[in-house]
C-alpha cells in the first residue's frame, strides 16, 4: 500500500473516532452539554489523538528503522569473495539497491512477473536481457551475488512494508477504540487534550536540539573513523591537499591548512567589503535618513538577501571575474592571470552579506534608548559625536554580533566559491590567485560513488567537524563580547 493512502487511513480513522466520540458522549448526556466536564469537541479530540498519533509515530520509527534492518541484513548474506578488490561493500550494497529498483520497474511495466523476479535459480543473463528490454536495467553489471542480494533485498523490503501497514492501521484502530471506549461525561477530556498538545508543542521544540544533536554525533563517528585510516597529524599540519582516490588514501595527501587558508583569506575579504558598507549603512538608515528615505532604501537592500547563491556565483564568473580580469590582468598590472580568484569571490560575497551587516546592525542602533542620545545633546555633543561616543558603543555587542554571523555564512559559502574563486587548493597570499575553501572540497569529495569506507571520502566529514568547530569558537568569541560590554549599560 503506498504511503499516502496507509497516511489518508489512519486520518479516516481518526476522524471516525472523533465523530464516534463525540456523537457518544452527547448521547451519554442526554444532549444536555452541562452535565460534561468538558465541551463536546475535547471528547472526540482525545479519541482522534490517540488513534493517530501513536500510528503515525510507529509508521515514523519504522520508515526509519527498515532500511538499517535489511541493509544490514543483507549485507550479512552477500559473501566476501562477491567483492572486487576494486570495490567495497557500501558500493556493491548500492549496486544491489538499483538493481532491486530495475527489477521493480520491470515488474510495474508487465515485463516479468513477480515470480520470475523472486526466482532463485533465475539465470543472471536471461534477467540482464529482460531488463534491458524494459528499459528497466540501471547497474553497470549484474552478477549473481547482486541479483540474489536485490532479491532478498526486495522481499524484506516487501515484508517490512506488509507488516508496517498493518501494524499501524490496528494501532490506529486500538487507539480510536480505546478513545470511544473511556468516553464518558464525567471523563477529564480537556486534560488530557490539553496535555497532549503540550507534549507536542515540546516535541517539536526538541526537534532542533535533536536533529543538531544527530548532526554532531553523525560528525564525530565519521571524523573518528576517518582518522583511524588517516593520521590527525598530516591532517591538521599538512600543507598540500591532493586526494589521489587510489586505494585507502595511501597516495593521497589531505592537509587542511590550504583549505583553512582559503576559506579565512576569502571570509577576510568579504568581511571587508561587507562590514563597513552594511555598518555605515545602518548607521545612515537609522539616524540620517528620513522616514520616506528609510522605508524605501532598507527593503531594497535587503532584497540582496534574497537573491540565490548560485545567482552570485554567476555574476563573479561571468561579471566581476572578467572586470577585475581587465583592470589587473595582462592587459593591466599584470597580476591576475584568470578571473576565478580570491578577490572576484570575496568582493561578491561581501555584497551578498551586506543585508546581513546592516539590517541586524540597524535594528540594533534603533534599539538604543532615545535617552542617551538627548543627554549627549544636553551636553553639548554633536550629532556625529553621539552616534561615535554614544550610540555605538552602546549597540557594541549586537553589532558584534551580526558581524560575527555574517562571517559564519561567508565560511559556510558554497557556490560562490565554487564558481568565483576556483579549486585550487594553496597557500599564498596574492588575492588574485585561485583559491578553494573547505565547503567547495566538502562538496567534491562527496560527489559521485564514492566508497565511504575510503579516507577521501570520510575526510568530508573531518572537514566538516572543523569548520563547525570554527563556528563554534566564534559563538563563544560574539558571547564573551557581548557580556563584557553589556555590563556598562545595564
Amino acid at each position: 500500500m503506498p504511503l499516502l493512502w496507509l497516511f489518508l487511513l489512519v486520518l479516516a480513522i481518526a476522524l471516525a473516532a472523533f465523530v464516534l466520540a463525540r456523537s457518544r458522549v452527547l448521547a451519554m448526556s442526554g444532549q444536555d452539554r452541562r452535565t460534561l466536564h468538558s465541551l463536546p469537541n475535547y471528547y472526540g479530540s482525545n479519541a482522534a489523538m490517540k488513534s493517530a498519533i501513536p500510528a503515525l509515530l510507529v509508521l515514523v520509527v519504522w520508515l526509519i528503522a527498515q532500511p538499517f534492518y535489511v541493509n544490514s541484513v543483507v549485507s550479512d548474506a552477500i559473501p566476501d569473495s562477491a567483492i572486487a578488490d576494486t570495490s567495497s561493500r557500501s558500493l556493491l550494497l548500492a549496486e544491489v539497491r538499483r538493481a532491486a529498483d530495475g527489477i521493480d520497474l520491470a515488474v510495474s511495466a508487465g515485463a516479468m512477473t513477480e515470480a520470475e523476479a523472486r526466482d532463485p535459480d533465475a539465470d543472471v543473463e536471461t534477467m540482464t536481457a529482460t531488463l534491458t528490454e524494459a528499459g528497466a536495467i540501471v547497474t553497470s553489471q549484474i552478477t549473481q551475488s547482486v541479483l540474489s542480494a536485490a532479491q532478498q533485498f526486495r522481499v524484506l523490503n516487501d515484508t517490512g512494508y506488509r507488516i508496517m501497514t498493518i501494524a499501524v492501521l490496528l494501532i490506529a484502530a486500538a487507539g480510536a477504540f480505546w478513545g470511544i471506549k473511556e468516553t464518558r461525561p464525567d471523563f477529564r477530556a480537556r486534560n488530557v487534550v490539553e496535555q497532549g498538545i503540550r507534549v507536542l508543542l515540546i516535541a517539536a521544540a526538541s526537534i532542533a536540539i535533536l536533529t543538531t544533536l544527530g548532526i554532531v554525533l553523525s560528525l564525530v563517528f565519521n571524523t573518528v573513523e576517518f582518522f583511524r585510516l588517516y593520521p590527525a597529524s598530516d591532517f591538521f599540519f599538512g600543507t598540500n591537499w591532493a586526494p589521489s582516490f587510489s586505494g585507502r588514501g595511501g597516495a593521497s595527501d589531505l592537509g587542511i591548512l590550504p583549505l583553512l587558508w582559503g576559506t579565512f583569506y576569502i571570509s577576510i575579504v568579504a568581511l571587508v567589503v561587507a562590514v563597513p558598507v552594511g555598518l555605515f549603512s545602518a548607521i545612515y538608515l537609522s539616524e540620517y535618513a528620513s522616514p520616506k528615505v528609510r522605508a524605501f532604501a532598507k527593503p531594497m537592500l535587503e532584497v540582496l538577501a534574497g537573491i540565490p547563491t548560485i545567482v552570485y556565483g554567476l555574476f563573479a564568473l561571468l561579471t566581476v571575474g572578467p572586470l577585475l580580469v581587465s583592470v589587473f590582468g595582462d592587459e593591466g598590472l599584470g597580476w591576475m592571470q584568470a578571473g576565478t580568484a580570491v578577490m572576484t569571490a570575496g568582493l561578491v560575497m561581501g555584497i551578498m552579506l551586506i543585508p546581513f551587516v546592516s539590517s541586524l546592525s540597524d535594528d540594533i542602533i534603533n534599539a538604543v534608548p532615545q535617552a542617551m542620545r538627548d543627554g549627549s545633546y544636553g551636553l553639548g555633543a554633536t550629532q556625529s559625536e553621539t552616534i561615535r561616543q554614544v550610540v555605538l558603543p552602546a549597540a557594541l555587542p549586537g553589532i558584534v554580533g551580526a558581524i560575527l554571523l555574517a562571517a559564519s555564512r561567508a565560511i559556510g559559502e558554497t557556490m560562490i566559491v565554487v564558481l568565483g574563486a576556483g579549486a585550487a587548493a594553496r597557500l599564498s597570499l596574492n588575492p588574485f590567485d585561485a583559491m578553494t575553501t573547505v565547503t567547495a572540497k566538502i562538496v567534491s569529495q562527496l560527489t559521485g560513488d564514492s566508497d565511504f569506507a575510503s579516507p577521501e571520502a570520510l575526510v568530508a566529514f573531518a572537514l566538516g567537524m572543523t569548520l563547525f568547530v570554527i563556528t563554534l569558537g566564534l559563538n563563544v568569541f560574539a558571547l564573551y563580547i557581548v557580556r563584557k560590554y553589556r555590563e556598562q549599560y545595564e
